[in-house]
Parts: C-alpha cells; sequence; structure tokens
C-alpha cells in the first residue's frame, strides 16, 4: 500500500508562484497514475490536475490549465504540481491521489491519498 505525503504549501500573493511535492512510500509512483486535487472550505473535493503512466500523458481542469504543471520523477518517487500565476480562488487544501487503473479526474476511483497540504492565495 502506497503512501503519500504533500508538502510545499502556504501563503502566496496573487500571481505569484508555489511548487508542491508529494512523496510516496510503499509503492513506486511510475505503478500508478497520479492526481492532485482540492478542496476549498464548504466545496467538494475538485479534480486539479492527473499525469498517466507516461508523463506525456496529463490531464488538467480547464480552471488551470496554461497555469499549472503536474510532473513525475520516477527516481526520487516524487510528484510535483508546479502552480504560477496564481487567484484567490486557487486557496484550498491539496491533496496528492494515487490510482493503479487511470489518471482520470474523478476523486472517487483514486485509491490512495495523501493527507493534504493548505495552500493560500491572498488578493
Amino acid at each position: 500500500q502506497v503512501q503519500l505525503v504533500e508538502s510545499g504549501g502556504g501563503l502566496v500573493q496573487a500571481g505569484g508562484s508555489l511548487r508542491l511535492s508529494c512523496a510516496a512510500s510503499g509503492g513506486t509512483v511510475s505503478n500508478y497514475a497520479m492526481g492532485w486535487f482540492r478542496q476549498a472550505p464548504g466545496k467538494e473535493r475538485e479534480f486539479v490536475a492527473s499525469i498517466g503512466w507516461s508523463s506525456a500523458s496529463t490531464n488538467y481542469a480547464d480552471s488551470v490549465k496554461g497555469r499549472f504543471t503536474i510532473s513525475r520523477d520516477s527516481a526520487k518517487n516524487m510528484v510535483y504540481l508546479e502552480m504560477k500565476n496564481q487567484k484567490p480562488e486557487d486557496t484550498a487544501v491539496y491533496y496528492c491521489a494515487a490510482d493503479r487503473r487511470y489518471y482520470g479526474r474523478d476523486y472517487s476511483e483514486y485509491d490512495y491519498w495523501g493527507q493534504g497540504t493548505q495552500v493560500t492565495v491572498s488578493s
């Protein structure tokens, strides 16, 4: 069973950048489709980005396309979410997740989750 630990969250001004990291243990990230999701207070968890077994296979939510980039470093067993030109509406707890089947957008299909890291974007 893979364990996931997110880090890199924090407070950033609008227009700024952050890079989130997801460290995996008990499993190899190259054996899973990986995703990033976020949840703002009072809202449902929503899809942000995902990456398939081939790093060329990625999906992005329309709200982050062109601003966020998901990547994987199999040698370090890490997954990253590079966030640029951030907006106040990006404020949420960000979660890393692993799926054994597909790099989809449905959070209910993911098998393993991290504990989340808070990202706050001030205007």
